[in-house]
């Protein structure tokens, strides 16, 4: 299973100002996986260490930072020989060992030559309980799940995804139908590695939404196992409110549907817990279309997201039927999913950072703004084929953006004011 992270680490492997190197993301998106196949392909050596439930390595921290001696530990633990720029040494979990997060400094400062990549899906959670970050001495990445185009990879299908990176859009329009059948099969299956693999394997929905629960379950069971008594009840409410949330047309998050009389204070912290965890995705309302956009924040109005598609459905209860047959009684939330298959793919496979746009005293809203260069986009978002575009249109006349984008099931077609990009293009914005 090729995915796109790949490059950076090879790009990491040949800086001249490579630094160890962090990847961030949440518990199942293929980090281990992805560090285990870039050693095996791009270094003579690996050696790994998984530092969960590892009190050997942990004892070894404990003493000093003293390079040498971590080195030698390593190649102990790991029976692996440590040369460098040969061998690729891999921190796992590396959330569990405070002090190695910390000696990653030392690597940096002291030992370059020994390329290190570490990874932890709480690390986020460990670095706000007070562990010391080595700030300005680490790379970073964040690995998300599968986007539509790697997925379109995994299924067997590199020709459609060729076509959306040369940017055929004639051709993509003649395949328009296989586009959408397979976008419908990643809105139910989604991203996550496991159950992409499963899919692929065996074709059985049962078993992907079967996959989706146990990693909800696990998601779930790390709320009690890392989070006080207090908070544990706020961040189950925020996390099983979310499809409610986006389910509404105004996708705006109200505490007021959590509990009635909540308020932002008492949800702030579970909030920011399922972000460190990489599990939710916060969208900013920006109270100006204008340069730069994260001048125009407005830190108390946002929308929240799921990591993943997929997940989404399965939190909903959705079954496969109602999302590949496009059932009636599904229209509502069709605009949720959509929503959600939008931003997972500008925040999986685009350098940008999507905000949304709404008018003061307006129902209007623009359901993502990007900062491309000097200029601002709208993206208006369609589950279907509808064309009609009001609030765009309103912005359009009011802004006079540059380029507007309207993207839905329909084929790639400019039009005298906005061109509509189909679903499957999102990664071209």
């Amino acid at each position: 299973m090729e995915r796109k992270a790949m490059e950076s680490l090879v790009q990491w492997k040949s800086s001249k100002r490579r630094k160890p190197l962090i990847i961030k993301g949440a518990r199942q998106t293929g980090k281990t996986w992805l560090m285990k196949e870039f050693g095996k392909r791009y270094f003579k050596y690996t050696a790994y260490i998984n530092f969960d439930n590892n009190e050997y390595m942990r004892d070894v921290f404990d003493m000093d930072y003293n390079i040498e001696r971590i080195l030698m530990a390593v190649n102990i633990a790991t029976g692996v020989k440590i040369v460098p720029e040969e061998t690729l040494i891999i921190f796992d979990e590396i959330q569990e060992n405070p002090r190695a997060i910390a000696s990653l400094k030392y690597f940096c400062e002291n030992a370059p030559e020994y390329p290190v990549i570490a990874a932890g899906s709480l690390l986020g959670v460990a670095i706000h309980k007070g562990v010391s970050f080595p700030v300005g001495k680490v790379d970073s990445i964040e690995l998300s799940p599968l986007s539509f185009r790697e997925f379109l990879c995994a299924v067997g299908e590199e020709g459609l995804e060729t076509l959306i990176s040369e940017q055929d859009f004639e051709l993509m329009n003649a395949f328009r139908e296989k586009y959408i059948d397979w976008l419908k099969k990643y809105y139910y299956i989604g991203g996550m590695p496991e159950v992409v693999q499963a899919f692929v394997e065996n074709k059985d929905f049962a078993e992907v939404r079967y996959l989706q629960n146990k990693i909800i379950e696990m998601y779930e069971n790390d709320f009690s196992k890392h989070t006080s008594e207090n908070e544990l009840p706020r961040i189950r409410m925020v996390w099983n409110s979310i499809p409610m949330q986006l389910a509404k047309e105004n996708k705006k998050f109200f505490f007021g549907k959590i509990k009635e009389g909540a308020r932002a204070k008492d949800f702030e912290i579970a909030i920011e817990w399922l972000q460190d965890c990489g599990l939710i995705k916060k969208v900013y309302n920006v109270s100006k279309p204008a340069v730069p956009l994260k001048a125009y924040i407005e830190f108390s109005a946002f929308k929240l997201y799921l990591l993943d598609v997929g997940l989404l459905g399965a939190l909903s209860e959705l079954d496969a039927r109602t999302v590949l047959d496009g059932s009636a009684i599904f229209v509502e939330f069709k605009g949720a999913l959509t929503e959600q298959y939008v931003l997972q793919q500008l925040v999986a496979d685009t350098q940008y950072t999507p905000y949304y746009f709404t008018e003061t005293k307006s129902e209007g809203e623009i359901d993502f703004v990007i900062q491309k260069g000097m200029y601002i986009i709208p993206i208006e978002v369609k589950a279907e084929e509808n064309l009609k575009a009001k609030s765009l249109r309103v912005y359009y006349e009011k802004y006079k953006p540059q380029a507007a984008i309207r993207t839905s099931m329909s084929g790639y077609k400019e039009q005298d004011w906005l061109v509509n990009m189909p679903l499957w293009t999102v990664s071209q914005f």
